[in-house]
């Protein structure tokens, strides 16, 4: 059996790994475009603010380690540009030759991920202008920093982009974070979004909020970033304006694509084309809170669908549960975390909520070294059961992260959470914890 695999990282090689584990007459050819296999993207923040000494720690299993250890022909510089599903071929070129090639199978499975949004503005070209994706991408970030930096643009006020804010704070430059939207961090609520614009201003970040950009300013590299209002002195920008499906070269098959063109998959990862699945940042997710299909690309859930796209592939069946939208966020002296359904969220699917927000502490109130903990919970009204949780303090909102999430796989009530056996002593917990506390607080 020939199992073809697009894309070298999380949820590629997830699936690469089960196969060969478990059929030993396998032949797995990779096919990845870029140099490095199986690397943690989001560990590249935080490589580029000094945290993590060298690129070469975010990297699981080298190329070779797959080729010689596990018998993976995985292939480096390889753009694939066309899927034939009719006669199974893929077709594409080698980017250092660019002579094509073409590979037949038996099974394929897509896992291209995704490519950061660059719009195309006048001056994009300038030097000094970088998007995130790659340890390629991070190591030029670095090399940009080499040069006298003193101010920082950063173009979205999302994920990425606040990480970078971060990254570039430790490295003492000033950081200017432009929006076109009226706040940052819109996966939560504006009222908890009102604590990170807080933090940011404490911090000497400048926040520029609902102005769209324009283009750059300079002659060889970026001097400035214009908007529609004016301009931004640069002498370094990040382009984090957002992220979407690497899947442009399947618009010619008859893949289904949905969700902002990420490919619909069924919960055995298996597209509407028989012999093609597809996994990680390129494919859809259920959403178990909504009930329907979501495109949150997270490294999470593409190492989760990678694995079990890989064992469905060999006749291993196994459903993918789907996902409850959790992410947690370090932002300077915050941890930032989120489940479930925002008010927005659930506003847009016609439910009827209620919702609570308390400030709490993350240890006991009576415990030195306490911090304030803000939580917000949100309902369903009648049936109490819950939609969604927010949770930003300097410790604590992970816990209590996890705990939500957990609760919004299972469908538990408020009532339920408040039954819940959550630890407690005094330097770690209330005896209510804050998660307790605030459903206790729903009328």
């Amino acid at each position: 059996m020939k199992y073809v695999i697009i894309g070298g990282d999380a949820a590629g090689m997830s699936a690469a790994m089960q196969i060969i584990r478990h059929d030993q007459q396998a032949k797995v050819t990779t096919l990845e475009k870029g140099d490095v296999y199986s690397y943690s993207q989001c560990g590249l923040p935080y490589f580029i603010g000094g945290d993590i000494e060298s690129s070469s720690k975010l990297i699981a299993r080298s190329v070779d380690t797959f080729r010689n250890k596990y018998g993976i022909d995985a292939r480096c510089g390889h753009e694939v540009t066309e899927v034939d599903t009719d006669q199974q071929t893929v077709k594409g070129r080698i980017l250092k030759s660019d002579k094509p090639f073409e590979i037949s199978y038996d099974k394929l499975l897509i896992a291209t991920g995704a490519d950061p949004v660059f719009p195309d503005w006048p001056g994009k070209k300038l030097d000094c202008i970088f998007t995130l994706k790659t340890i390629a991408d991070g190591e030029n970030i670095l090399k940009g920093l080499s040069k006298d930096v003193q101010r920082a643009v950063i173009i979205g006020g999302g994920y990425i982009g606040l990480e970078m804010a971060e990254a570039f704070y430790n490295r003492k430059i000033g950081v200017t974070m432009i929006d076109r939207g009226s706040r940052l961090a819109k996966v939560f609520d504006p009222d908890m979004s009102e604590l990170i614009h807080e933090e940011a201003k404490n911090k000497g970040i400048k926040v520029v909020l609902n102005e769209e950009v324009q283009g750059f300013q300079g002659d060889s590299a970026v001097k400035a970033v214009e908007t529609n209002i004016g301009a931004y002195e640069a002498d370094i920008v990040i382009v984090a304006a957002g992220i979407a499906p690497n899947t442009s070269f399947l618009k010619q098959t008859d893949i289904e694509l949905g969700v902002k063109n990420g490919v619909k998959v069924n919960k055995y990862m298996e597209t509407n084309i028989k012999n093609v699945y597809a996994a990680g940042d390129c494919a859809l997710q259920y959403h178990r809170v909504k009930e329907a299909y979501d495109y949150i690309p997270l490294g999470t859930n593409a190492n989760k669908m990678g694995r079990l796209a890989g064992m469905n592939m060999i006749g291993q069946r196994r459903p993918f549960a789907g996902i409850t939208g959790t992410s947690i966020i370090k932002f300077i002296d915050l941890e930032l975390g989120r489940s479930g359904l925002t008010e927005q969220d659930a506003e847009k699917l016609g439910l009827d909520i209620e919702s609570v927000k308390i400030k709490s502490t993350d240890i006991a109130g009576y415990f030195p070294g306490k911090h304030p903990l803000w939580v917000k919970l949100i309902a369903e009204k009648g049936s109490k059961k819950l939609l969604g949780g927010q949770f930003i303090g300097k410790q604590g909102a992970a816990k209590r992260t996890d705990v939500i999430a957990t609760a919004l796989y299972s469908g538990l009530t408020l009532t339920d959470i408040e039954d819940l056996d959550i630890s407690y002593a005094p330097p770690f917990n209330s005896v209510w914890d804050p998660v307790q506390q605030a459903a206790r607080r729903f009328k």
